[in-house]
């Protein structure tokens, strides 16, 4: 049976266009600007202009951030109720133009009606709808936070007014205003959903939209008056931003490239994942960024499936988006178009195109390409097009090492009928979501982001909320600790003692063959310290990357093991109080107590930081999951050098991680005296690693070693913009203190705020039923 054409009608969207004159300024202060400084945004398909939009200046997005600053303490005083209001009537005039955001972006876009009517506004409207109810719920369920000021989001083409919704709703239901800068390609529904925030009766400087370039973007970013970015694009931009942002203080959230892994087992409904596989690669003409762009096959079935797969997209109809029968678009722009070509076109590999009319103008066909290494090209780097790469594997363990070999972690998709073996695999796979037997599930209450150069953050759910909010309060300035200089007459007492470091369970010398003395402040030398290097960081990221089976084993275990620590360090109170008397020449044995009940309040969360079961519209589950980081690097407190390593090192190996400690520099002994304890309280070697040294030297190879995943840093030294900067090498996860102070003994200082700094939440998406 052919399929007739079946065009959805866009005479509504041409009038909007219209009565725009074709011709749009920004949108500042709750009205829009006079036009000026024109660009053109073509409809994809057919390659004719639908407007004429501003580029937006460094004037415009002064205008835009100031007036988002005017509004937000007022915004900001809301109550919870009343924010919730406005986000109602969002998601309800969403609703009300639905057809017409649905038709004018398929025509900005070029993506299938289907898509956007079916899929987008549903979500968008979601959105809305559940952050309306977070509005409500923050204030008691979240008490301590406040918003964190102006948020500037910087979206892509790719899903124009659904990143739009991911970046909105939670910023204004937590509070803030918004600047918002839309991809330079697709800006039209993202000034239509302006004229409905009018019709919202949104206050004037709560939302901004301007348009431009990735100057503009660029402009936005680097501008001082704005408080957190939220930035949705290619990896390479992602690290850029967080090169320009290091050391501002700027709240970072950052959702970039994938290279998704499609795990296909033998036993899987083949039909079923096929057509699975269909929507994971073809699904917006495969520009989508979580897109299953690289199919792992099972050996024994891949034959069977390839053929079906090669007949699955031969039937693929190509051509108008406006056609409710059209399953692929338009590419988005000719720019993108050429880059999808050259990329195949210098790959090896067996290449099999669709076999179905391909219309003029910017279309690239269903390309499948077999035959690569796992080091191909095409295997490692983002496509963004209608692109599948594919490999067989032969064992559970070897789909894993396949799907992990990638320097992205944003989504995996796994197809098997064995639920003991998806969710056997699904923790394995270094990704933020986790698909089963499904694909491209997504939903308000449910996170998504990733990890590794995906990015960092969540969208979606309370862990997408948190990530517009604060603790409440201002912190003052730490003041800088400096070492006890040597007295003219040193007191030595007794003979000599060097602390080394501690790696992988063993004492070392450090590598560079320098230490330096301790003095108390009466100038008695207390002993010696190593002075760690690049390459002492090195051993010890290798230590705590051999310790990793640490993050498999039960929580129970752990919680045992951080009890058993405090169980040896209070037998050895005296000692460690006196130490730290000697130190700094100030009673210890409180800050011992202190570290004591502290091993206690993690041990007890070991087992008990739950994740949850999210509340998504369909027959199934989706888990999230807390998940450990990896390897934790962390610059402990110099103010409390025993509570402060023990405040960083328990919530961290609590949940699973491994880590290497740089402890306090002027007080370093404290720290060397702990390693014995934890050489009494079978700790797995390699589970905490200690190297002494100087922070200003130790920050920057701790922050751009490519195998450590999160960096922390509660240093008096000024190492906040270092660790940032370098961190971009592989987008690690940061956590600075930006010089500010922290109550080391406060409640504060404990519990859930650290707790989720150290693990990862993983969705994973488990349908259910026939």
């Amino acid at each position: 049976m052919s399929y007739g054409p079946a065009p959805e009608a866009n005479a509504e969207a041409l009038d909007w266009l219209a009565r725009n004159d074709q011709r749009f300024g920004h949108f500042i202060n709750g009205a829009f600007t006079p036009p000026d400084t024109l660009f053109d945004t073509l409809n994809p398909a057919t390659g004719k202009l639908l407007a004429q939009i501003s580029l937006g200046s460094a004037a415009s997005v002064d205008g835009a951030v100031e007036a988002a600053r005017r509004a937000q303490p007022k915004w900001a005083r809301l109550s919870g109720h009343q924010r919730a209001r406005y986000l109602y009537a969002l998601a309800r005039l969403v609703q009300k133009h639905a057809r017409l955001l649905a038709v004018l972006e398929t025509m900005d876009n070029g993506k299938p009606i289907r898509e956007s009517r079916d899929i987008d506004l549903p979500l968008v409207a979601r959105h809305f709808y559940y952050h309306a109810g977070l509005a409500q719920l923050a204030p008691v369920e979240l008490p301590g936070t406040e918003p964190l000021g102006v948020c500037a989001a910087v979206i892509p083409w790719n899903f124009p007014l659904l990143m739009l919704a991911w970046k909105v709703a939670p910023a204004l239901a937590a509070g803030n205003t918004v600047v918002l800068k839309p991809a330079e390609y697709t800006p039209l529904t993202a000034l239509l959903f302006a004229e409905i925030s009018h019709e919202a009766g949104l206050p004037p400087g709560v939302l901004n939209i301007v348009t431009g370039d990735g100057d503009t973007g660029a402009a936005l970013v680097a501008h001082p008056g704005v408080d957190k970015i939220a930035f949705t694009g290619s990896t390479a931009v992602g690290k850029a931003i967080r090169k320009a942002t290091a050391g501002t203080g700027k709240a970072l959230t950052l959702e970039l490239g994938g290279k998704s892994p499609y795990i296909v087992f033998d036993d899987a409904d083949i039909d079923s994942a096929v057509e699975g596989l269909a929507d994971a690669i073809w699904f917006n003409g495969g520009q989508v960024c979580c897109a299953g762009s690289r199919l792992l096959v099972q050996e024994g079935v891949a034959e069977r499936f390839h053929a079906k797969l090669k007949r699955r997209m031969d039937g693929l109809r190509i051509g108008d988006p406006l056609d409710k029968c059209i399953d692929v678009g338009a590419v988005v722009d000719p720019v993108q178009l050429d880059a999808i070509t050259q990329l195949v076109n210098a790959s090896a590999g067996d290449k099999y195109v669709a076999d179905t009319p391909l219309p003029q103008g910017c279309f690239y066909p269903p390309t499948l390409i077999t035959g690569l290494s796992a080091a191909s090209t095409l295997m490692q780097e983002e496509i963004f097009g209608p692109v599948l790469v594919s490999m067989t594997f032969r064992t559970p363990a070897e789909a894993v090492e396949l799907a992990n070999n990638t320097r992205y972690g944003l989504a995996a998709t796994v197809w098997t009928e064995n639920v003991n073996l998806a969710l056997d695999i699904a923790p394995k796979l270094r990704a933020g979501v986790v698909w089963v037997n499904g694909t491209n599930m997504f939903d308000a209450a449910a996170g998504f982001g990733g990890v590794r150069e995906s990015g960092f953050g969540r969208e979606g759910g309370w862990e997408g909320l948190l990530a517009y909010l604060r603790p409440s309060g201002k912190s003052s300035k730490i003041k800088p600790i400096p070492t006890t200089p040597a007295p003219k007459e040193a007191g030595v007492v007794g003979l000599d003692r060097t602390a080394k470091l501690f790696i992988g369970g063993k004492q070392a010398r450090p590598d560079g063959g320098y230490s330096k003395p301790v003095y108390s402040p009466k100038g008695t030398l207390l002993g010696h310290v190593g002075i760690g290097n690049r390459k002492d960081i090195r051993n010890a990221v290798e230590a705590a990357h051999a310790a990793k089976g640490w993050g498999r084993t039960t929580a129970h275990n752990r919680a045992q093991i951080l009890f058993y620590i405090a169980e040896n360090m209070s037998a050895r109170a005296d000692e460690f109080a006196a130490r730290l008397k000697a130190q700094t020449g100030k009673d210890g044995r409180a800050e011992v107590e202190a570290a004591i009940a502290r091993l206690f309040t993690y041990a007890a969360w070991a087992d008990k930081f739950d994740g949850a079961v999210k509340s998504v519209p369909i027959r199934g589950v989706a888990l999230a999951m807390n998940e450990p980081c990896g390897v934790i690097a962390a610059l402990c407190p110099d103010e409390a050098p025993l509570l402060g390593l023990i405040s960083t090192m328990a919530p961290a190996i609590a949940m699973g991680n491994t880590c290497v400690l740089v402890p306090s520099e002027p007080f370093p002994l404290s720290a060397t005296d702990f390693y014995q304890v934890l050489d009494t309280s079978d700790l797995p070697a390699g589970v905490v690693n200690i190297v002494t040294g100087a922070h200003a030297d130790l920050a920057k190879p701790l922050a751009g070693h490519m195998d450590i995943d999160a960096v922390w840093s509660f240093s008096s030294s000024p190492v906040s913009e270092i660790i940032e900067a370098e961190s971009a090498s592989n987008l690690k996860r940061t956590w600075v203190n930006h010089g500010r102070a922290r109550d080391w003994f406060a409640p504060d200082s404990e519990g859930r705020a650290f707790l989720r700094q150290a693990t990862e939440v993983k969705t994973v998406w488990v349908p259910y039923g026939e």
